[in-house]
């Protein structure tokens, strides 16, 4: 049994090959998104759109004016995070679909984790054996390997 580990956040993936007997970890492919660390100052061009709004006239008074942004929840660094967990997501569909693994362990902090749960293609999704939520991309494989769960493994 092979199994396919991706320790990821949204500027790294990790990628480990395990082969069951057995409990190695074999690096395998690493993907980085140099974009994820800007701020979002860095990625658009200038500030979001403003809206003026005017109360109603009343009676001889001036009406009030109030004025907001209009770029709403969708930032760049999240669109950034969503567009680097596709590529993971592809990647992943490109090596099972190649026979490389038969199970999948994903291992991302609880946001990163749940983005890239939502672009994994239907069949890899059926792979995952495991979901740890946790942010261990800059931990060592020790740290790994104490994380995985057991019932994976078997």
């Amino acid at each position: 049994m092979r199994i396919r580990i991706v320790v990821a956040d949204q500027a790294e993936a990790r990628f480990y090959d395990m082969q069951l007997p057995g409990k190695s970890l074999r690096p395998t492919g690493r993907l980085r998104d140099p974009s994820a660390r800007l701020h979002e100052r860095d990625l658009v061009s200038d500030r979001p759109g403003r809206v003026f709004d005017r109360a109603p006239l009343s009676a001889g008074r001036r009406g009030a004016m109030a004025h907001h942004d209009t770029g709403g929840e969708r930032s760049a660094r999240r669109y950034a995070a969503e567009a680097f967990a596709r590529r993971i997501g592809q990647q992943l569909d490109l090596a099972r679909r190649q026979g490389r693994f038969e199970r999948l362990v994903l291992m991302a902090n609880p946001r990163f984790l749940g983005m890239l749960r939502q672009v994994l293609p239907p069949r890899l999704g059926e792979c995952v054996a495991a979901v740890v939520p946790k942010d261990l991309v800059h931990q060592g494989e020790g740290a790994l390997r104490a994380h995985l769960p057991e019932d994976a493994l078997r």
